[in-house]
């Protein structure tokens, strides 16, 4: 499947902690460091058009013309399971600021409600990455997309782990300019909403419920 602006990542580590990641037998300590990692992995693929600007410097040898972020970032963790993925893109951007937005889904209509969220009112941000390890029928992150779009920013990113070519469809219909980045791209859904092959629901595996 190859779609415009879908970016399944090729690396090689990403595919050997993914296939981890699934195990059934991985315990949950091991299943964190895991989305800890991975999201490292993606956030490194989906920072590699970020706008930057010079920054002059001192060497102890001699004067460095370098270069320093421009962007400010927002990191959006879909609660409950995009929670496990903030530290591993803080390592990599350790000054993006993090607000919450919780959803959860209706397991009779597969829609997303949403019970907490708390942005400023303007945004301090210019770019958003939306966190969530799953984007299965794609209801939840289409919901954060319109919910940081009315509060203001223009551009964002989401960055999953596994991806339905459901829920794909469904982001790319109502937000063709949001970039998806994503570990893999998986089958299909089963008829209760879930990731074929998938590995199951990634909240009940981060935290041992």
């Amino acid at each position: 499947m190859s779609e415009p602006n879908v970016f399944p990542s090729p690396h090689p580590l990403v595919a050997h902690k993914l296939t981890r990641l699934r195990d059934k037998n991985t315990d949950s300590r091991t299943f964190r460091e895991l989305v800890r990692e991975i999201s490292a992995l993606m956030t490194y693929e989906a920072t590699l058009d970020l706008n930057t600007r010079h920054k002059n410097v001192e060497t102890p040898l001699a004067g460095y013309e370098g270069s320093e972020m421009e962007e400010e970032i927002g990191l959006i963790p879909v609660l409950r399971a995009g929670l496990g993925m903030v530290e591993g893109v803080w390592e990599l951007l350790p000054s993006a600021k993090v607000w919450h937005i919780g959803l959860y889904r209706d397991e009779s209509t597969l829609k997303p409600v949403q019970y907490y969220s708390k942005l400023p009112i303007q945004p301090t941000v210019t770019i958003c990455f939306i966190l969530d390890p799953m984007l299965a029928t794609g209801g939840s992150a289409v919901a954060t997309v319109d919910l940081l779009k009315q509060w203001g920013v223009n551009k964002i990113k989401y960055v999953g782990i596994i991806g339905a070519p459901e829920g794909i469809a469904l982001m790319q219909e109502k937000h063709p300019d949001v970039p998806i980045h994503l570990g893999v791209i998986d089958d299909h859904l089963n008829d209760v909403g879930f990731i074929v092959p998938g590995l199951g629901d990634a909240g009940d595996r981060q935290f041992g419920t």
